[in-house]
């Protein structure tokens, strides 16, 4: 008789049947998925595990298993300067140019050291941030070493996930293959490897909020705010309220901030990334996209304690822009 391979009991935890299956615990996520980073698993097996994992939906305790598993791989150099803002992204844009790259441009030139990762190229006609950045010509990171060092010079790196952790990429290159995204999209997200006190969450489907909330929690992130951005990504649109759900110091909080515009605006008719440098250097100018970029920060300073109320937090973010240094994209002041 064949002897049952270790990681079969974690596939028979979730596959049991309608009465017999169940989440994982913590300690079991955190098992079974150091057998995934580790190449311990069959292809067989790991994909009947994501797939399982995905019909059911991940719980928290899970999410805090796998990141634990994921970040105990991760190689951060001892000397990493102190990171204050993690920001995560993954998703890409689809309808509306990537305002959000200049709100962490805007932030890195106002003095906060902040860490961006992301992955490209798994869901076809979007624009991804590697790509974007690159046509700005902001070059991306080829290793955790190299953001270290990026952060400590201008305050602002990013490194996509092929990089930060190849086996999580690989994982995400079977979207294609499998037909659906698996819980490493969640995973990925919240794996703030220089550990950063404030995490900035964008997600797409709206009752992932409460799981990011929740999972923080579990892994002591001291302040998260986590909103459904616009494609998915960490960028308030502006034409639509925004439910900011936040944890700070162990406890959870919602707030609504209200949308900036009575109307809604149309969709960009072409995604020309260099616009973007346009609207920061004062050529062109996008109601919209400002407003994108305002709102957006907005949020991290008051995640950060820059302030305690929304209309305070939106006129600082206000301030930023208008005296940013237009001739220095993409520079630390």
């Amino acid at each position: 008789m064949q002897t049952e391979h270790p990681f079969a009991q974690y596939v028979r935890i979730l596959g049991k049947g309608k009465n017999g299956s169940r989440a994982l615990t913590q300690e079991e996520a955190f098992d079974s998925f150091r057998m995934v980073m580790n190449d311990d698993v069959q292809p067989e097996q790991l994909g009947a595990y994501l797939m399982l994992l995905r019909v059911k939906e991940e719980e928290p305790e899970e999410l805090a298993g796998f990141i634990r598993a994921v970040r105990e791989t991760l190689s951060v150099p001892d000397d990493a300067p102190r990171v204050d803002l993690d920001w995560s992204s993954y998703a890409g844009k689809r309808r509306q140019l990537p305002w959000f790259l200049l709100s962490t441009l805007l932030l890195a030139q106002n003095g906060v050291k902040l860490f961006m990762h992301g992955a490209s190229g798994h869901t076809a006609g979007r624009l991804y941030t590697k790509d974007v950045l690159k046509a700005l010509g902001i070059t991306p990171c080829s290793s955790l070493t190299e953001a270290a060092q990026r952060i400590e010079d201008s305050n602002f790196a990013y490194l996509d996930l092929e990089f930060l952790s190849p086996k999580l990429h690989q994982i995400i290159e079977l979207r294609p293959l499998l037909g659906l995204r698996s819980p490493v999209h969640t995973i990925a997200r919240m794996l703030n490897p220089f550990d950063a006190d404030y995490v900035m969450q964008g997600i797409f489907h709206p009752g992932y909020r409460p799981m990011h909330q929740e999972a923080a929690l579990l892994l002591g992130i001291p302040h998260l705010a986590v909103i459904k951005g616009d494609g998915g990504e960490i960028e308030r649109n502006p034409d639509m309220s925004c439910l900011v759900q936040s944890v700070h110091d162990g406890e959870l909080s919602d707030e609504e901030w209200p949308a900036l515009f009575k109307t809604r605006h149309m969709k960009d008719d072409a995604l020309d990334v260099q616009r973007l440098r346009a609207v920061w250097e004062g050529t062109e100018d996008d109601e919209y996209g400002e407003a994108a970029v305002i709102g957006t920060t907005a949020i991290a300073l008051k995640l950060m304690g820059r302030t305690d109320n929304i209309d305070d937090a939106e006129l600082q973010a206000t301030d930023l822009w208008l005296t940013r240094a237009r001739d220095r994209f993409g520079a630390a002041a």
